[in-house]
């Protein structure tokens, strides 16, 4: 494998761009492409079959890009599609559930656990599942906050709605109290100071996308995958520069304007792509 090829990152949409920025921030000699599949977002309201093909395809598709690594940022993908990903391509493959998971169980210290994602992933009981695979025993209370997305999308973390909905989706853990709080979907750390303020600062927030960061850190590491070339004019790495490549299969323009809501800059490199099968794509 070549240690100088990019990481692969796929999303549904944008919300997988907070996963970019944390690798980007953490690994900024690497180089990224980055798929957001915004022609049938929404995966949290779709079968595990479909989830599963659409994950697939996307997988592939960044595989013939070139890649050294798969980041699935998605978190209804990582919870219901990881092993037919991994049958599926030849590059390791990491989901942001069992690093945002690790990460709950050592600040939680023993205390409940609460997580918020979307309806597909609560339902998939994914987190619940990893920190019992650790070995941890703790309570772990889930809670599907939809509304959050949408907040996200259209630029409304900062808003008397946003703190509303935050207040009757988050009311259970004021009362239940919790060790820490995993924002189990890519749009909430968006939002994370509205669900700080409403859960208390006492609660401690885990970003998965900041999890998985360290966890690909760690995995280039050991794996002698780390990037070795020197980056020129590049040393000073900006989010979206011309180093990485972002796909989208639909709606291109929505997405740069939220990349650079959610970024402060818009993709230098965006092409539009048409995916379908398992093995074919088109570029237009």
């Amino acid at each position: 494998m070549d240690r100088n090829l990019p990481i692969g990152i796929f999303d549904s949409g944008v919300g997988g761009l907070t996963v970019y920025r944390a690798l980007h921030e953490r690994l900024p000699n690497e180089r990224f492409v980055y798929l957001g599949d915004t022609a049938r977002v929404p995966y949290g309201t779709k079968s595990l079959a479909t989830v599963e093909r659409y994950a697939v395809e996307n997988s592939r598709f960044l595989q013939a890009h070139g890649i050294k690594l798969l980041v699935v940022a998605c978190n209804t993908a990582s919870a219901l599609a990881l092993p037919a990903i991994r049958k599926a391509v030849k590059v390791p493959v990491m989901g942001v559930i069992e690093p945002g998971s690790r990460a709950a169980v050592e600040i939680a210290d023993g205390k409940k656990i609460g997580v918020i994602a979307t309806e597909a992933t609560v339902q998939s009981h994914a987190y619940a599942h990893a920190i019992a695979a650790m070995g941890s025993n703790v309570e772990v209370i889930e809670r599907a906050c939809p509304l959050f997305v949408s907040l996200a999308e259209e630029g409304w973390a900062d808003s008397d709605v946003a703190r509303a909905v935050a207040q009757d989706y988050l009311s259970e853990f004021k009362q239940t109290p919790v060790g820490a709080l995993v924002l189990g979907c890519t749009h909430y750390p968006i939002l994370r100071d509205v669900i700080s303020e409403t859960v208390g600062a006492n609660v401690k927030l885990i970003d998965s996308g900041a999890a998985t960061a360290r966890d690909v850190e760690t995995l280039l590491e050991n794996s002698g995958l780390t990037h070795d070339e020197p980056l020129g004019l590049y040393q000073e790495r900006r989010l979206c520069d011309d180093l990485d490549h972002f796909y989208v299969t639909d709606a291109a323009e929505r997405f740069a304007k939220v990349a650079e809501r959610f970024l402060g800059s818009a993709p230098s490199i965006l092409e539009a792509v048409e995916i379908w099968g398992h093995d074919e794509l088109r570029t237009h």
